[in-house]
């Protein structure tokens, strides 16, 4: 439904050479009022007001020093009011400080950089839909959906700055790689065909393909390119280390996408542990982790290893990423009744006795692991660099805005996803 909206665009190299020098000149103004002000509570309104406005990148080193200032430095003259109380308990927690429980220049600043933005990600989609006609997909596997832009979305929410331009474009490779395999297995291929696939996938060789129906010669093609294009990179910033790992995570998912299809072929209701065990690697966490790896200086071979050990906060992500999924999911996966989903899982192991019931369940138990989640931020501040532990956050966030209001939008984009989609890429701010 994109196709045409991204297909023709070219870049106004001129009208972004504008957008530079502005933003240039008022980041100035805004830094400035940053350093200068008169107390701790309006700086922290305006820390509050830069994060909300997209600009935080642009005075890391600023806000880091004022929040640091803030941290330690306690004014007994400083009277906070119940918002600035609130702001600053937020915003300490959310740069990883430990906290007890107990302007116009500014908004043409962020109208300006949102403009120059929107067309840095214009630019990025133009690429991508030359990159992806390529295969011609649509027409291949037409069972499969067809979600470059929505991918996009998810790899611009992991990183939204200008800078993290190619983890945006490898994310959005390598998800839409996954929803071709999860749609192959989910969707088209029978019980044979799919264990096959696994199969050969597993030994990662395309002397085998002739062993492939036709379909699936074309998914393990498009698995190969999206793979090489990952090694290219890696191998290119140096970062070739990743490169088993990532291999053995698209093999991994193969996997449990197969085992998924086999519990709800088969009839058989596995335990709910056992469920939420496959659901760690189908969730995808581990593999879209891995596809900023190229891209971010800051990844080493040591944080992969602590990446695959499965830390708590993985775990956290993992779950929420499913649970979200799940329940916007279960009417279109039940299939009319005649599918096993997770509610059914759940329903069985813990005896509840309606659909209903156990989806209010579900949903609580999201609340729960977001506590998981927030503590675990607070405690690997000094262990994992930000920038890589951000992506467990943003991985939920856009769950949450995939899932809203248990509605499937990245399946069904047009009724649900489309207004964010236009805001965000196609119309700037005039």
């Amino acid at each position: 439904m994109w196709v045409d909206t991204f297909s023709t665009y070219s870049v106004d190299h001129q009208a972004q050479e504008t957008y530079v020098e502005t933003i240039e000149a008022l980041k100035k103004d805004v830094s400035r009022m940053l350093m200068t002000t008169s107390s701790a509570g309006e700086t922290i309104k305006l820390i509050d007001t830069i994060e909300r406005l997209g600009l935080a990148y642009h005075f890391v080193i600023e806000i880091e020093e004022k929040l640091e200032e803030i941290y330690n430095f306690h004014d007994e003259d400083e009277n906070y009011d119940l918002f600035t109380t609130a702001l600053r308990f937020r915003l300490l927690r959310q740069h990883q400080y430990h906290v007890s429980c107990e302007l116009l220049n500014l908004l043409k600043l962020a109208k300006v950089n949102f403009n120059y933005l929107q067309n840095v990600y214009k630019k990025e989609i133009f690429e991508l839909s030359r990159w992806w006609d390529k295969f011609d997909l649509k027409s291949k596997l037409p069972y499969t959906r067809d979600r470059l832009i929505e991918s996009f979305l998810v790899g611009a929410a992991f990183h939204f700055e200008p800078q993290y331009s190619h983890v945006r474009i490898t994310m959005a490779k390598l998800f839409i790689m996954m929803t071709v395999m999860d749609d192959t297995y989910d969707n088209y291929a029978t019980l044979e065909e799919a264990q096959l696939f696994t199969d050969i996938l597993k030994r990662w060789d395309m002397e085998e393909i002739d062993r492939l129906p036709n379909y699936m010669k074309v998914v393990y093609r498009f698995i190969m390119s999206v793979y090489e294009d990952y090694e290219c990179d890696a191998t290119k910033q140096g970062k070739s280390f990743a490169l088993p790992y990532c291999r053995e995570e698209v093999k991994q998912l193969a996997g449990s996408f197969n085992q998924d299809l086999k519990w709800v072929m088969e009839r058989k209701i596995p335990s709910f542990e056992d469920f939420m065990k496959n659901s760690l690697i189908t969730s995808s966490v581990h593999l879209m982790l891995l596809a900023t790896v190229p891209s971010i200086e800051s990844w080493t071979k040591e944080i992969i290893d602590w990446l695959m050990s499965n830390p708590q906060i993985l775990v956290s992500t993992a779950k929420l990423g499913r649970f979200l999924d799940d329940i916007a999911t279960e009417e279109r996966e039940n299939k009319g009744g005649t599918m096993l989903t997770t509610v059914d899982y759940y329903m069985k192991q813990y005896g509840v006795s309606n659909k209903q019931e156990a989806a209010s369940i579900l949903a609580e138990q999201i609340e729960d692991e977001w506590k998981y989640m927030n503590k675990e931020w607070v405690m690997i501040r000094s262990m994992i660099p930000k920038e890589i532990v951000v992506q467990f956050l943003n991985y939920v966030r856009v769950a949450e805005v995939l899932y809203k209001k248990c509605e499937d939008g990245y399946t069904y984009p047009e009724k649900f996803l489309a207004p964010q989609i236009v805001a965000t890429f196609v119309d700037p701010i005039i």
